[in-house]
């Protein structure tokens, strides 16, 4: 799979750390506070962190779920953006499904795989011109390979039509 020009030119600005910082403030800044982080993103895969501190911790010394479910969150959502760049989409989450195995005691990394997914729904919802659902998996691992946590967002995603 190649990403496209304008999906390259995004890709570069959302792994930029300036960039993305300043952004990342502007849009999410429930996120920036709480120190999630981009780490990776790749035509399949997308990893973010979400570290274990002061800002992201709640009262029984583990990270807090919400921001889990943040750098969750953003690990799929990066992967939807960065493969409707070509086309105006309307993108909305449906659903959410989390599980928690163990406490996540230092920095937690999550990773979403379903690049492949993203692209063939949203060629399936420019071609048909209907929404298309796609059901997307991330896990999170503290640094020892230990999960800490699994979601599911199922995200619709509709091309726009042109004005």
């Amino acid at each position: 799979m190649v990403l496209s020009p304008k999906a390259q030119q995004l890709r570069k600005r959302m792994v930029h750390p300036l960039l993305y910082r300043f952004w990342l403030f502007v849009k999410l800044p429930a996120a920036a506070f709480a120190g999630v982080r981009l780490r990776e993103l790749e035509e399949r895969r997308c990893v973010v962190s979400a570290p274990y501190g002061w800002r992201s911790q709640n009262p029984f010394q583990s990270t807090y779920f919400a921001v889990q479910a943040m750098a969750a969150e953003m690990s799929t959502g990066a992967l939807v953006l960065l493969h409707t760049a070509d086309v105006p989409f309307s993108t909305l989450i449906l659903d959410i499904k989390g599980s928690f195995g163990k406490k996540a005691t230092s920095t937690a990394w999550f990773t979403c795989e379903g690049g492949d997914a993203v692209v063939a729904a949203a060629a399936e919802a420019v071609a048909t011109g209907e929404p298309r659902t796609i059901a997307l998996e991330t896990v999170g691992r503290m640094a020892d390979g230990t999960e800490v946590s699994r979601f599911v967002f199922t995200w619709s995603i509709k091309a726009r039509k042109s004005r």
